[in-house]
């Protein structure tokens, strides 16, 4: 399998994908942002079938869309009584928008079916290279900001009276977002991106409640999903997608069934 070029591009990629996935989905459920996550996916969607409309890579197109609305969708859908409301409205305006650019673009129906879904065949040297120089962007900026985003996550209140300035956090972390929903699109496609970035982490957190714990659980559970995916794309060529889909829920499943038996004991 691994003499296969594509099959080594795509298990390096996934390998970041995941650690990324892993690392930005704790804070993402710590945030209550799962449904921004959903949202940026149909954005990146948008941005994918612009770049193939342009004659760009879909990863360019899909960070140029994610980065410039994250920002601006987030602090739309902070008040939950709106949240439902825009939600609906920028889904359907970036769908309509992403269906809009696949029907002028010269491409065929593939094209659509890559940024829907993802492909592992389709990820050549460069994009690998491209992914690993962004996920390495994402891991320093992280580290650079991983006890002022921890203490804003998990303890707000906290954070005000310490003087962070959480307005500069939650700006910083949508962009981050942002990015990793791009990177992370390379191998499950924009329509189901989110359960990357949401599943392994709301996995985590039956299992332990400290906060690198939960990252180390994370990354693992996601590394789980994506390489367990490859194989088993690899062996039946079904979509690899599919399989990282029905990973991640059988261990969220697992982790609640783990919950529930720990609650009763």
């Amino acid at each position: 399998m691994l003499t296969l070029s594509f099959m080594r591009h795509a298990f390096v990629a996934s390998t970041f994908i995941a650690v990324i996935s892993g690392i930005i989905g704790v804070f993402v459920v710590a945030r209550n942002l799962s449904f921004l996550t959903h949202t940026l996916s149909e954005i990146g969607f948008a941005g994918g079938a612009f770049a193939v409309f342009a004659g760009w890579s879909a990863l360019n197109g899909m960070i140029l869309f994610t980065m410039l609305s994250s920002v601006i969708v987030g602090q739309m859908s902070i008040k939950e009584s709106r949240r439902e409301a825009v939600i609906s409205a920028v889904s359907a305006l970036f769908i309509g928008m992403g269906i809009l650019f696949l029907s002028l673009s010269s491409q065929s129906a593939s094209s659509a079916t890559s940024i829907l879904f993802g492909s592992v065949v389709g990820i050549s040297l460069n994009e690998v290279w491209q992914l690993v120089y962004l996920s390495i962007l994402v891991l320093i900026v992280l580290l650079l900001m991983y006890r002022r985003l921890k203490f804003d996550s998990f303890d707000v209140i906290g954070a005000r009276v310490s003087g962070i300035n959480g307005t500069v956090i939650s700006v910083i972390f949508l962009l981050l977002l942002a990015l990793s929903v791009s990177v992370a699109a390379q191998i499950v496609g924009s329509l189901l991106i989110f359960i990357l970035l949401t599943l392994p982490a709301a996995s985590a957190k039956y299992f332990t409640h400290g906060v690198a714990k939960m990252i180390v659980l994370a990354i693992l559970f996601a590394l789980l999903g994506t390489w367990l995916g490859l194989f088993l794309g690899y062996l039946t060529d079904w979509p690899v997608s599919f399989f990282i889909a029905v990973i991640e829920v059988i261990i969220y499943v697992t982790a609640i069934t783990y919950g529930k038996f720990v609650e009763a004991n």
